[in-house]
């Protein structure tokens, strides 16, 4: 298939072609999509290439995977028709922030250059310098350095987290995470046949760290799983009395950490230095994140960083075909600063993002609903006054510039029927400003005359 002339990737190709599909599959009720030797075979690409096109569509939540079954089209309307960029907390990619695709074409096509002047380059080249640029990006000081064979690489956070938590004997076991909880944290847990308990949120939208304590000491609790330093969807900060007092319930425990890294980049402001794991055992340490942020829907890559060795041995037994010349790519533009300088001007447009988003709600619908301003990421996390708003809300954002994702998405235990995270998908504010007078309509109380 090779390239567009619009230099786009070759999975770009295969996204795109999935979606000119859909509607002919909802019209047909065949909602099985193409596997993906089939699929390989028609469009005459690799195998790796038609796994990232599948890896971005589940993570977007637009179809799921089901173990030997093969690829599924969700009929969700929220999940079908939305954006997915939405559930992990990034504006949609028609937006005015543009990740940096260019310089990662560019690497990619001089490495192909060289490589092709040098017969080819060793297929493990592209890992190797990526594992080693994310190590040293998270090591902080000599006495715990990471190397880059700590560092497991994965197509998304779903198989990453499929492929680990087995690994560590963990399937069936209980995990305490935060909540409300990261939407595919929580699919993924699931996933793989964990019960999970979450610690609720005190009057201030804080974690209930008495509550934690109290399930620490009576459930047989494996894995608890926290927030680097932004939790999501509430877009709130922890404070490093908060990360502290959680490290000092853990000291002692024979438990793992898996810290969510997944939204650090997306503060408004840098990220603060201080993260739970300077606090914890790194032995018992299990750090996730993602390539999302950085590099956007061109590489939705994810990785864990775990010292244990039998977590290196799952990832080499699964053997995910991830593309040299990407990953190689990737490392250019981690290592010469290039994302660094993107996540810059990308948290300044996300905070006036926010803050219009924020202001307009206010003055639109603040009668009728309450939130509080994210410190970080592209969602609102709002709490409707009356019964039953949440499913007019919903029923009157849907296609437009404002999207309504549910709060029971992210909680396994029934909460947050009351709350919905609100997503701006456009760029201009128009059609934002549109839907939030439609939302006013549909929430405000009815007089009767």
């Amino acid at each position: 298939m090779g390239r567009s002339p619009s230099d786009e990737f070759a999975y770009q190709a295969v996204y795109r072609y999935l979606e000119s599909q859909f509607d002919n599959a909802r019209r047909s009720g065949q909602l099985r999509l193409p596997s993906l030797r089939a699929l390989a075979r028609v469009l005459r690409v690799s195998l790796g290439t038609v796994q990232t096109a599948y890896a971005l569509l589940e993570h977007e939540g637009r179809v799921v995977s089901v173990p030997k079954s093969g690829y599924f089209l969700r009929v969700d309307d929220q999940l079908a028709d939305g954006p997915g960029a939405a559930l992990s907390g990034m504006p949609a990619q028609g937006s005015a922030l543009k990740l940096p695709q260019r310089a990662l074409l560019t690497h990619e096509r001089r490495l192909a250059r060289q490589q092709t002047r040098r017969w080819g380059a060793a297929a493990g080249a592209g890992s190797e310098q990526l594992q080693n640029v994310v190590a040293k990006r998270y090591t902080r000081c000599c006495e715990h350095p990471w190397r880059a064979e700590d560092v497991h690489l994965g197509p998304d956070v779903r198989a990453v987290l499929e492929t680990l938590l087995p690994a560590l004997g963990l399937r069936g076991a209980m995990a305490l995470v935060a909540s409300p909880c990261c939407w595919r944290l929580l699919n993924a847990l699931q996933e793989v046949g964990m019960r999970v308990l979450e610690v609720p949120s005190d009057a201030y939208g804080q974690l209930d760290l008495a509550a934690m304590a109290r399930q620490l000491r009576d459930e047989p609790v494996r894995l608890v799983v926290m927030p680097s330093c932004l939790g999501m969807p509430q877009g709130r900060l922890s404070t490093q009395q908060e990360q502290r007092t959680i490290a000092e319930l853990l000291a002692g425990r024979p438990l793992w950490l898996l810290e969510n890294d997944l939204d650090s980049e997306l503060c408004f402001s840098t990220p603060p230095k201080l993260r739970l794991r300077d606090l914890v055992d790194p032995q018992r340490l299990l750090i996730l994140g993602s390539l999302w942020a950085t590099a956007g829907a061109e590489a939705p890559y994810a990785y864990v960083l775990s010292r244990h060795a039998e977590a290196g041995r799952a990832f080499t037994r699964r053997a995910f075909e991830l593309a040299p010349l990407r990953q190689q790519a990737l490392a250019c533009l981690l290592s010469k600063g290039e994302t660094d300088a993107h996540l810059r001007g990308l948290r300044g447009d996300l905070q006036w993002r926010m803050d219009y988003l924020c202001q307009q709600l206010w003055n639109l619908c603040g009668e009728w609903l309450t939130f509080e301003p994210p410190e970080g990421g592209g969602l609102v996390w709002v709490r409707m006054r009356e019964p039953g708003a949440v499913r007019q809300a919903q029923a009157v954002l849907a296609g437009s510039a404002l999207q309504a994702l549910p709060g029971d998405w992210f909680s396994v235990q029934g909460g947050y029927s009351q709350w919905l995270a609100l997503a701006w998908l456009g760029e201009h504010p128009d059609p934002l400003n549109e839907a939030l007078q439609r939302l006013a309509r549909a929430i405000a109380p009815r007089v009767d005359g």
